[in-house]
């Protein structure tokens, strides 16, 4: 198969490229950009005139429900969503139901994902047995099944010790261990960022300080077995600064930001909205605004959906009793293009860094040969309209979750067509 992307704007961070040329794709790997390969003939074109030509997105936390949840979220259905929101890569938690702590059904997924034949999926496989922070899994097994590193999804790890043994281990053959900073007790079971807001509704909340003091327990068993971590979803402008100055130190340290995080604040919960009830919470504006900066300088790395599809059931009840967590798969790209939109810097140089969060900083983060428009690389890639406003609407959206705070909303950049391994696996 070979495909000729034509006349659009290639934006590649990873390389450096950000220029009117064509792209030309062959066998499923990245053949040339500009100039065509020598007897190159191709069986399909794509004029993209207007568009942006830019890498397949790598979507950090997404949550595709199976196995356990299919009433909440099938394969079929959140893999859709994905390549309807341009992303080609994803990676997804192990709090499944059964936990994905068993070679077997690791390989059980893959092997769905690969039936399915849609976007690339990638586990990430418990830290601990059944995620109860007791025991640990046998992480060298799950590697080899596929897991690409290790995490405890939204279960805090009680014993400290438990932790340290864990990222020994994981240091010892060079995993990632990924990790949601996290007290185990402060803060445990609020629904709210604590402040003036939640006091003021009736809501128990959830204080900055337990990111912050989990985050000083991170650092010191870091510095104690030299592993390799990536922090998940950071809320807070103090737990910024404290990954600011962990990675001046030089520890070996990666962090990421939810896409509902850029924008929205604890504010929107307005009258009770249970769309916005998410985990992490929604912190101030102080923190939003701090998130929007570490971006910029480098503190976080890259930007993730966290798409966690809920049910009408869970989700349509009072504040504090829905489950927490959003769609995020279709509005990944729009909401980062958001972001760069109100950068005060130069929009050109904002769209690339905005791109780079989303496709090769999240692909180095998650150890994948994915993100770039190199010369034989994987031919992922997404051709999106920068300027084509579109409404969020739940009805409208291929994920089986359709809940989201940004329902109602009018966002730009819309994903025309998706590519994953050179075939077209969507088109609008």
């Amino acid at each position: 198969m070979k495909l000729h992307i034509k006349n659009g704007r290639v934006i590649d961070p990873a390389n450096g490229v950000d220029a009117v040329q064509d792209l030309f794709i062959v066998d499923g790997k990245i053949a040339a950009i500009g100039a065509a390969p020598a007897g190159f003939a191709a069986d399909q074109s794509i004029d993209a005139s207007g568009l942006v030509v830019a890498p397949g997105l790598v979507d950090l936390s997404a949550r595709l429900r199976e196995p356990g949840y299919e009433y909440k979220a099938t394969l079929e259905s959140e893999l859709q969503a994905a390549l309807q929101g341009g992303v080609t890569s994803l990676v997804c938690p192990p709090d499944t139901d059964p936990v994905l702590d068993e070679p077997g059904l690791v390989e059980m997924l893959k092997h769905r994902a690969r039936i399915v034949d849609q976007a690339n999926v990638h586990p990430l496989g418990a830290l601990t047995v059944g995620l109860k922070g007791q025991a640990l899994t046998e992480m060298a097994e799950l590697t080899e099944a596929g897991c690409i590193g290790f995490a405890q999804a939204e279960e805090p790890i009680l014993d400290t010790n438990v932790l340290l043994r864990a990222m020994q281990y994981a240091k010892t053959f060079e995993y990632t261990v990924w990790l949601r900073p996290q007290d185990a007790h402060i803060g445990r079971g609020g629904v709210a960022h604590a402040g003036p807001l939640a006091s003021r509704l009736g809501l128990s909340g959830v204080p900055v300080m337990s990111e912050t003091i989990a985050l000083h327990t991170i650092f010191e068993l870091m510095r104690s077995t030299g592993a390799r971590v990536h922090l998940c979803r950071i809320s807070s402008a103090a737990g910024l600064d404290l990954i600011r100055a962990a990675k001046k130190e030089g520890l070996n340290l990666t962090a990421d930001v939810g896409v509902h995080h850029l924008h929205l604040t604890d504010a929107d919960i307005g009258f009770f909205d249970s769309n916005a009830r998410l985990t992490p919470p929604l912190r101030s504006q102080r923190d939003r605004d701090a998130i929007r900066a570490a971006l910029v300088d480098g503190t976080v790395d890259a930007i993730c959906s966290d798409h966690t599809p809920v049910d009408d059931d869970e989700k349509l009840l009072p504040f504090g009793e829905a489950s927490p967590g959003a769609t995020g798969l279709e509005l990944l790209l729009a909401l980062t293009l958001k972001w760069a939109q109100d950068q005060p810097h130069d929009a050109q140089g904002a769209l690339a860094l905005a791109i780079g969060k989303i496709t090769c900083e999240a692909a180095r983060i998650a150890g994948l040969p994915a993100g770039t428009l190199g010369v034989g690389a994987a031919a992922d890639v997404v051709l999106f309209d920068p300027a084509a406003r579109w409404l969020v609407d739940g009805k409208a959206l291929a994920s089986q979750g359709k809940h989201t705070p940004f329902l109602g909303y009018e966002l730009a950049g819309q994903v025309r067509a998706t590519v994953v391994r050179g075939r077209v696996a969507y088109q609008r």
